[in-house]
């Protein structure tokens, strides 16, 4: 089987009221004391709260992977 992907979800208050999803892959760069992730995908459409936005975050993971998960 092959390796997981490093993803993380995050959300975004980028005007008030207005909540978006991000999800983000972690890297291999070498930093101290903090692992780096990259963009990967990003709601377009706000929602209209935090729950909202990261409901649809994880319905992202899921529409993109597929049952097993972000596999390399």
């Amino acid at each position: 089987m092959s390796q997981l992907r490093n993803i993380a979800l995050t959300v975004h208050e980028l005007e008030e009221g207005e909540f978006y999803w991000v999800l983000m892959e972690g890297t291999d760069y070498a930093m101290e004391e903090a692992l780096p992730y990259l963009p990967l995908e990003a709601a377009s459409d706000p929602q209209a709260t935090y729950a909202n936005a990261l409901v649809a975050g994880i319905a992202a993971i899921r529409k993109l992977f597929g049952k097993d998960g972000p596999r390399a």
